[in-house]
Parts: C-alpha cells; structure tokens; sequence
C-alpha cells in the first residue's frame, strides 16, 4: 500500500482525539463553574437566614425585657392595691362598729330594717305597676277581642235548626200499618229488636214515626223501612236482609257527607278513615245541634279569626273542624271525646298542633298554642249561638248513652238498644257465654246498677234477650 493511503487514517485519528479532549475540558470547566455558583448562592443564603435569625433573636430578648418590666410593674401595683384594701377594710371596721355604738344596732340588724324597708317599697312599686298594665291590657284586649270576634261573627252565616230525635216516613196506605205490625205483632218486635229503634204507630194518617236517640242507628232504620214498604215483603228474615243492606248504604252516606265537609273547608288531604268519621257526624247531634254542620260552622269560624288576627289559617280550620270528631266512636271507647278525638287523629297522621287543638278544647289539656285558643273560641261562637242548641235535649242523649255503657260494661252483653224514651232497656247476650239463669241474674244486676248510678223519672224495665238459632242447609 503506498505510505500516502496509511498516513490519513492516523492524522485523522489524532484529530478526533484531540477535539474529543477538548469537548470534555470545557464540559468539565462548565460543571466547576455551576458548582462553585451553586456554593456562592448556597452560602448567601445561609448569610441570609443568619441574620433574619439574629434579627429575631434580638427582638425577641427586647419582648421579653419589656414583659419583665409589665410584670414588675402589675407585681408592685398590686401590693399596693392590697395595701389600699387592707386600709379601707380596717377603716369600715371601724366605721361599722362606731355606727353600732351609735345606733346601738348590729349590722345584720340594720341590714335586715333597710332591706325590708326597700323591699316594702319595691312590692307596693311593683303591684301599683302590675295593677295599671293589667288594667290596661285587660281593656285593649278585651276591645280587641270583641272587635274580632264581631267581625268574624258577622261574616258567619249559619242555619239555626237544630235536630230532633225522631224521623217520620209516610205511607201511601193506612193499610201498610196492619203490614208492618205484622200478625200478634212479630214484625213490629223484630223490626225493634233487630234495629234498635222504638218504631211508634197511632192514630197519626199515612205515618209512622221512628224514635231513637242515637241518629245513625235511626237513619238506618228509616231506610230499611223505606225499602220494606216499597218492596212490600215485610217479615223478620226480610227485615234483617233490608237492615244489614241500609247499614252499608249509610256507611256510604256517611263517606259522601265526610267528603261534602271537607270539600266545604278545602281540606284535600284528609284520611279515608277520618272522612268515613267526619261522615257520621251528619247523624249526630249536641245539646240538638247537628255535629257535623257545628265542625263546618267552627272550622269556618276559625278560619274568620285567623284571617283577623293574621296568623296561619290552615292548622286553625283543621283543629276546628275536627275537635269533635270523638264524639263519632261507640260508647265502648273509653275518655272523653276530646282525649279520643285527639288519639284518632294522631293516629292517623295529623300534625301534632291539630292533635293538641282537638283534646284542649275541653281544657282537659291546658291550650297552648294559637290553634287551640282559636278552636276554643269557634267552638264558642257556633254553639253560643242563638237556637243552635237544647239543653234539655241533650241531658236526655246523654242519659240515654249512659243506660247502653252500663250494660255494656257487663260480660257476655252483645248488643243494647234503649227504647220508649229509656224507659226500656233491651240488652242483647250471646247465648254460649250467658245462659239462661245468668240472664235473670244479669237483668236484676242492670236494675240495681242503674237504681245506684243513674238519677230518671218514672222506672226502667230491663230486659235481657238471650236467642239461640239452630241453621242447617238442606242439599
């Protein structure tokens, strides 16, 4: 190979090698240079940091020496205060014993004489005070509440009917009379017994009248004997077919007179089984008054006063309107309507301020919120009103309900049924807890209880019906 061809190889190998050598020195003179900056920036800020410690060292130590100089300072002004009060103390020492010398009295003696004078004083202030903001309270609120009873009374229109305690159904015939008493007059006796319901037939044309203080069970009487004349089959088996048939038609005009109610009060969200209730108050009456035209009547009232007082009205005209839903139940439920009205309600679902205006309208819980005040004061207006009421009427319901919750209270008693104005109390046993020697024993109980507990004119035949039936099917 010629010497040219073998010398470039080498000289550009030693070129290589010498800018390779290069490229490191600067790259090693780059790496010195960062890191002898890196060490002068590291030292300025340690020089930095020591003297921001140093200066806060120092302002420290000057906090501390100006705190020592309080404390010496509140440490010295407090020996002197206590100094002070050492020398006051021992001054009314002094004081107080030269008084007691002179007024020859000890202290708590005279304190006593200044403090009962004073509180003399502050007795008489205050009852002068108590007396005139009573006065004038009293005026402003009763002309105020005359103004807002008077006007809502005035926006109140209502019937003033009140019910009686017999229905009357007209007959096309005379003849139908001899029909319904039936031959010897079993129909007349089953249509009583079955019922419940004293069925009166005179000399009156073209009418019979049904007599019974309880207005449901009259209603359903008058249906069913509606439907037996039409119908003019009229026996005892007849008879309690048409009976139990006009009980669910008044279950269903109860239903439709709950919902009438509260379409009249705007009240929507009612519970079925308080409407159905609410629906046979339409059969119900209070001292003659009907029950269910008096919680429409107070439910209105109530919502009269709320508007004048400027408060909510709904939970107003919802307590008014149901505080005498108890007055529905039987008379095996036990406690007055109120209490029981207010356990149905709350039972289902009503909010407590009602719950609480329905069993405080009697007082038996003492009232507290506005609903209750309100439901007392409707109550008021639509019984107070003249010819809403009869006193004498309803002592003679309640006499009656009496009579039935006596024998009701007895064991084995089905069934009882007060006739001829409570004269006659008919009780119904169930023949397999009763036989025929406890029914004797029975009836001669009723008597004495009702001679013990009940004060009535005239006497009262008690009867107990013990009936026992035999049904076979023929295949």
């Amino acid at each position: 190979m010629p010497p040219s061809s073998s010398a470039a190889p080498l000289l550009l190998s030693s070129t290589l090698v010498w800018v390779l050598g290069g490229a490191v020195v600067v790259v090693l003179l780059v790496c010195v240079g960062v890191l002898l900056l890196s060490r002068q920036l590291t030292a300025r800020r340690e020089a930095e940091l020591h003297r921001d410690l140093h200066e806060q060292r120092l302002d420290i130590e000057r906090r501390e020496h100006r705190l020592a100089e309080r404390e010496a300072r509140a440490d010295e002004e407090r020996r002197g205060l206590e100094e002070r009060a050492a020398e006051v103390a021992e001054a009314a020492t002094e004081r107080t014993a030269l008084l007691e010398q002179v007024a020859r009295l000890s202290v708590e003696e005279a304190r006593a004489e200044v403090v009962g004078a004073a509180e003399h004083e502050a007795r008489l202030a205050a009852a002068t005070l108590a007396r005139d903001i009573e006065a004038a309270a009293r005026q402003g609120a009763e002309s105020e509440a005359k103004r807002v009873l008077s006007t809502a009374i005035q926006r109140l229109a209502s019937e003033q009917s009140a019910d009686l305690t017999v229905s009357v159904v007209h007959l096309a015939s005379d003849d139908l009379k001899g029909r319904i008493i039936g031959r010897e007059g079993r129909n007349i006796r089953a249509f009583e017994q079955i019922t419940g319901v004293n069925l009166v037939i005179d000399d009156t044309p073209e009418a019979v009248v049904l007599s019974c203080f309880d207005p449901v069970r009259r209603e359903v009487a008058r249906v069913a004997l509606e439907e037996l004349l039409a119908d003019g089959r009229i026996h005892p088996t007849r008879i309690e077919e048409v009976h139990q048939r006009s009980q669910e038609q008044v279950e269903a005009l109860c239903r439709s007179a709950g919902e009438e109610a509260c379409l009249q009060m705007g009240i929507s969200d009612l519970h079925p089984e308080l409407v159905l209730t609410m629906g046979r108050l339409r059969y119900r009456s209070s001292y003659g008054q009907n029950v269910l035209a008096h919680l429409v009547e107070s439910g209105r009232a109530a919502g009269l006063l709320a508007d004048e007082l400027g408060v909510e009205r709904s939970a107003c005209v919802r307590g008014a309107f149901l505080h005498d839903i108890g007055k529905a139940l039987t008379h095996e439920v036990e406690g007055s309507h109120a209490i029981v009205g207010a356990d149905l309600a709350r039972r289902y679902g009503e909010h407590e301020d009602v719950v609480h205006a329905i069993e405080a309208h009697h007082n038996e819980v003492e009232p507290r919120t506005v609903e209750a005040w309100l439901t007392q004061a409707a109550d008021a207006i639509s019984g107070g009103r003249p010819g809403a009421r009869r006193e004498s009427l309803e002592s003679y319901v309640k006499r009656l309900e009496r009579l039935e919750e006596i024998a009701l209270t007895h064991r084995g008693v089905e069934k009882v049924f007060a006739m001829q104005a409570g004269r006659d109390l008919r009780v119904m046993v169930l023949p397999d807890v009763v036989d025929d020697l406890a029914a004797q024993v029975l009836a001669r109980d009723l008597a004495k209880q009702i001679e013990e507990e009940l004060t009535y004119p005239g006497q009262i035949r008690v009867t107990v019906i013990r009936e026992s039936r035999a049904t076979e099917v023929a295949r």
